[in-house]
C-alpha cells in the first residue's frame, strides 16, 4: 500500500522532534511500573497540581452540622493553692502529736517520778509523763514520729525490767554509794522493740534528777552533707568542724536544762571567749553565746563542756554554796551512721570519714576505754537503730566482738569472731571498741552492750490493758488472749503489741 505521505514531509515535519515534547518523554510516569520511579521526585514536580472535587451530593454539609468557622476554647487555668512555704512539708512529716482528745481519760494512772521508775511492785504498768517534763523532752527532740503518741490521752511509757534496772543506776550514781560512776552503753536489738523509748526514759530520770540532758536525736543529719562545714587549722589529722549543727545542740541544751544550768557559773579561764564571758555568768548564758552567733559555737561549746566536767569549782552561788557539777547524761539514736565515710569531701575531692568530723569525734571518744572524761560521773546511752541504718559490716564485727568479750570469750579463741579477710575492714571502727590495756598488760573495758527484747507475758498483759482502757482496745483481756497475742508479736515486741492493739473491730 502507498503512503500518503511525502517524503520531504517526513523528512522535515516529523523528522525533528520538539524539545519539549522529548523533556517529557524522558520522564518516568506515574503509573509506570519500574521501580527507579519510586526513588525520585521528578514525577511528583512535575505533576499537575490536584483539582478541588466539585461539591456534589456526598460533599453537603451533614444534618446539623455548622458551617461557622469552629473556635477553639481557652483552656480553664486551674488554681492549685499556694505552694508550700520552705521547711512547710519537713515540718509537717516530723509534726509531734502527744495528745487525742478523742482518747478517753485513763482513771487513776499514775506518773513517772522518782518513786515510781525504781517501784518493782508496779512493773508493766503505763506511767503519764509529768507535763512539765513533756515541754523539756520536746525540746530534746526525744519524741519520734513513728512513735504511737497520739492513740492517747497524754503520753505515756510502759514501765519494764530494763527501765526498772536503769532506774536503779540512776539513783546509785546521784545519792548512792556508786555516785560518780560513768556507765557507757550501747543499745541494740530488733525492730520497733523500742530502743529510742528507752533512750527517752532515760532522758525523763535525768531531767528529775538535775542531770544536764545532752541529746542527738538524728546523727544521720550530721554526716549527710546537709549542714555547713570548715577545716580547723592545725589539727592532724585535719579536723571539720559543723558550727550550725554546734549552735543547734547548745540551743536544745539550754532549752531542756535551763533549771540547771541558770544555778551553775562559769569558774575556768577561756582565752578564746575572754572578751565575751562577763563575771558571775552562768552556763545557761555562756551556752547562748554559741546560739547567737554560730561562728563562735564551736569555742563556746568547748569552754560549755569543760564548765560541766570541772572536778572543783572555785565559785560559789548566790545561797554561798559550792556549784557542784551534776552528773551529764548524753543520748545518741542511731549510732551506725557514724561508722562511715560522709558525704562531705575534702579539699582533693575525697570523702570524708565521720571520724574526722569534731562534733562527731567528740562524742564518740566518750565511749573509748580512756581515762573517764566525766569527773563528775554520768551516762553515755547510745543505740542501733534497725529501721534506718546503713550495712556496715565492720560495725557488725565490733559490737559481735564487743559481745563476745562481755560474755568472757578470749580473743584467741576459735569461738571469738574477727572480720572476713577478704573483705574491705575500717580499722578505725574496729578500734574505737576495743578495750584498754593497763599497766599489768591486761585489758579493760567499761562499755556495755545491752540487747533489748521484748515484754514479759505480765508486761504485755497491763500495756494491753493500757489500751482497752484509752477506749482502743474493744476486747476482753485474758491470758489466753495476752498469750496469743504476745506470740503473733515476736514474743512481746512492743511494736508489734501496739499495731495488734490499735485494730478496731466492729462486733455485729
Amino acid at each position: 500500500m502507498v503512503s500518503q505521505l511525502c517524503r520531504g514531509c517526513l523528512s522535515t515535519g516529523l523528522g525533528r522532534t520538539p524539545r519539549a515534547l522529548l523533556l517529557h518523554q524522558s520522564l518516568p510516569s506515574l503509573s509506570s511500573p519500574t521501580t527507579s520511579s519510586l526513588f525520585h521526585t521528578s514525577a511528583t514536580r512535575y505533576a499537575n497540581p490536584l483539582q478541588k472535587k466539585p461539591r456534589g451530593l456526598d460533599n453537603l454539609p451533614k444534618f446539623r452540622e455548622s458551617k461557622s468557622a469552629r473556635m477553639r476554647k481557652p483552656k480553664k487555668t486551674v488554681d492549685r493553692g499556694r505552694p508550700p512555704a520552705v521547711g512547710e512539708r519537713k515540718a509537717l512529716r516530723k509534726r509531734i502529736v502527744l495528745s487525742n482528745t478523742n482518747a478517753l481519760e485513763v482513771q487513776g494512772m499514775r506518773e513517772f517520778s522518782e518513786e515510781t521508775m525504781v517501784d518493782s511492785r508496779i512493773r508493766g504498768s503505763v506511767l503519764a509523763l509529768p507535763m512539765p517534763m513533756v515541754t523539756q523532752l520536746r525540746a530534746l527532740q526525744a519524741f519520734k514520729p513513728s512513735q504511737g503518741w497520739s492513740l492517747f490521752r497524754r503520753p505515756g511509757v510502759v514501765l519494764r525490767r530494763e527501765t526498772l534496772e536503769l532506774g536503779r543506776i540512776f539513783e546509785g550514781i546521784t545519792d548512792g554509794s556508786e555516785k560518780g560512776k560513768v556507765v557507757k552503753r550501747i543499745l541494740t536489738g530488733k525492730r520497733v522493740s523500742g530502743k529510742s523509748v528507752h533512750l527517752l526514759q532515760a532522758m525523763a530520770m535525768g531531767i528529775m534528777k538535775k542531770w544536764v540532758v545532752i541529746n542527738i536525736p538524728e546523727p544521720q543529719e550530721l554526716v549527710i552533707a546537709h549542714t555547713s562545714y570548715a577545716p580547723i587549722p592545725g589539727t592532724n589529722p585535719v579536723q571539720y568542724v559543723q558550727e550550725r549543727a554546734t549552735s543547734d545542740l547548745l540551743q536544745r541544751t539550754v532549752l531542756a536544762n535551763e533549771e540547771v544550768l541558770s544555778k551553775l557559773h562559769v569558774s575556768m579561764e577561756h582565752p578564746g571567749l575572754k572578751s565575751l564571758i562577763r563575771p558571775k555568768m552562768t552556763l545557761a548564758e555562756l551556752a547562748r553565746l554559741g546560739v547567737q552567733d554560730v561562728t563562735i559555737s564551736w569555742p563556746v561549746f568547748q569552754a560549755f563542756w569543760a564548765e560541766l566536767n570541772a572536778p572543783n569549782p572555785t565559785t560559789k552561788s548566790e545561797d554561798s554554796k559550792p556549784t557542784a557539777r551534776p552528773p551529764i547524761l548524753v543520748t545518741v539514736d542511731g549510732l551506725a551512721h557514724w561508722m562511715q565515710d560522709s558525704k562531705y569531701r575534702n579539699a582533693d575531692f575525697k570523702p570524708i570519714h565521720a571520724h574526722d568530723l569534731a562534733f562527731v569525734n567528740h562524742f564518740l571518744s566518750l565511749l573509748t576505754s580512756s581515762p573517764s572524761q566525766l569527773p563528775n560521773g554520768g551516762i553515755v546511752l547510745y543505740s542501733t537503730s534497725a529501721s534506718n541504718s546503713p550495712a556496715i559490716p565492720t560495725f557488725d564485727i565490733a559490737l559481735d566482738q564487743l559481745s563476745a568479750r562481755q560474755n568472757g570469750v578470749s580473743e584467741s579463741s576459735p569461738e571469738f569472731p574477727h572480720p572476713d579477710p577478704y573483705a574491705t575492714v575500717d580499722k578505725r571502727v574496729l578500734d574505737l571498741f576495743k578495750p584498754s590495756t593497763t599497766k599489768g598488760g591486761s585489758s579493760s573495758s567499761s562499755l556495755e552492750l545491752q540487747t533489748l527484747g521484748g515484754l514479759s507475758r505480765d508486761e504485755a498483759r497491763g500495756f494491753m490493758e493500757y489500751f482497752a482502757r484509752s477506749g482502743i482496745l474493744q476486747e476482753k483481756i485474758t491470758e489466753e488472749w495476752v498469750s496469743e497475742k504476745w506470740s503473733l508479736a515476736g514474743g512481746g515486741i512492743i511494736g508489734e503489741m501496739e499495731k495488734l492493739g490499735k485494730r478496731l473491730r466492729t462486733v455485729l
